[in-house]
């Protein structure tokens, strides 16, 4: 009898803890896994808690509140996606469905794009090899990606035939340079009858602007530099692309329905220089340009970097707070889940594709000049002077 009322007093005292916490949630009571279980109901179901439950959660976030139609999502990707098949296979998916209405990638994510644009062929494989016996077979690996060096002969010859053009001989932001480009590879496409087209060509359908951080670092500004010893009159300027995408995310408030505020979220894959140059939009908005402080609405991020060593790819939403890049109401709306982006961006896509309706295209490329105008306007009207 004593143990009954030993037991009966810490149940009744585990039940006062349970209503009075906010952290329990839900009782984890899983059913036997299914031969039949799809996408959603293994993410929904068994991914339980650590990383698992930060995956989910952002899968929930993303389909409940970003993925509407009056919210503008900028994505950031880094580390080595469009090799691995994702520009083809999920990227460019994303995009013709109008979830992904802007971009920032690194250069490399964009050179290894047209790979597949050219009908050029890479490999899975093992890691374990012998790295100069590559070298002497010409060669190239990505960890466990191959390809042969030829693939980077053909694509840079592409690039360097294309910059010839001459829409290319004058001064541009990085979206009209990658505008341009993904409107040569998707002419290559339809010559060779590619059926599934690449990140760069399905942007400039879809008219989704697509930025570099730092255009000079990558195969792509290599050849922008090989080009100008030969007189080429291209000159890719970062400056476009900081008010470009500053005007993005100011106009990202007017993109609401139904009299409702439009909201800014910013998706990251990764970390470095892709990842500030996404998020220093609100910042140069009020620190430098002296407007309304916002910051992003939503802010997911997929990172294996940890935040103890003060890298940017580490860094927290809350760190982020206290630059203005996020808003800090807004941190329940802010997760980071920390793995690599190969294995979550497929499971957070399919579950995008599963529980979201297609939105309609923002087409921001061909808005550019009117978000622009509307930044500049605001921007002089705050100092008084005149555009």
């Amino acid at each position: 009898m004593q143990t009954w009322v030993i037991w009966s007093t810490i149940s009744i005292a585990n039940q006062n803890i349970y209503q009075m916490s906010q952290l329990l949630r839900q009782k984890i009571a899983l059913p036997p896994i299914s031969t039949e279980i799809n996408i959603v109901d293994m993410i929904d179901l068994y991914f339980t808690a650590y990383n698992s439950a930060r995956l989910r959660e952002i899968c929930h976030l993303l389909t409940k509140k970003v993925m509407q139609p009056g919210v503008t999502v900028g994505l950031s990707l880094s580390g080595a996606m469009t090799p691995a098949g994702f520009g083809v296979s999920i990227l460019a998916p994303l995009i013709r469905n109008g979830y992904i209405d802007w971009i920032v990638s690194t250069g490399a994510n964009l050179y290894h794009d047209l790979h597949y644009g050219l009908g050029l062929n890479l490999y899975a494989g093992s890691p374990i090899v012998d790295d100069v016996q590559l070298r002497k077979e010409g060669q190239i690996r990505i960890y466990d990606i191959f390809f042969e060096y030829d693939v980077l002969l053909k694509t840079d010859a592409f690039i360097r035939k294309v910059l010839q053009a001459p829409e290319f001989q004058k001064r541009m932001g990085t979206a009209m340079f990658h505008h341009l480009l993904g409107r040569y590879i998707k002419e290559v496409e339809e010559h060779l009858g590619i059926k599934h087209p690449c990140l760069l060509s399905t942007a400039y359908d879809c008219d989704v602007p697509i930025y570099t951080s730092s255009p000079g670092d990558s195969s792509i500004g290599m050849n922008v530099a090989a080009m100008a010893l030969d007189g080429s009159e291209l000159i890719l300027d970062p400056a476009i692309d900081v008010n470009e995408t500053a005007a993005i995310a100011y106009g990202a408030r007017n993109s609401g329905i139904a009299n409702v505020t439009g909201k800014s979220a910013a998706i990251i894959f990764g970390g470095g220089s892709p990842k500030n140059f996404l998020l220093q939009t609100q910042p140069q908005l009020h620190e430098v340009l002296g407007l309304e402080e916002r910051g992003h609405d939503y802010f997911v991020q997929v990172t294996d970097a940890r935040p103890d060593t003060g890298g940017l790819s580490g860094a927290t939403p809350s760190e982020a707070v206290s630059w203005g890049k996020v808003n800090p109401s807004d941190l329940p709306n802010s997760i980071i889940c920390y793995t690599d982006s190969t294995i979550a961006l497929p499971l957070i896509s399919a579950y995008i594709c599963k529980q979201s309706t297609p939105r309609p295209l923002k087409r921001l490329y061909t808005k550019r000049e009117e978000l622009l105008n509307t930044l500049k306007f605001e921007y002089h009207s705050s100092r008084g002077s005149i555009a």
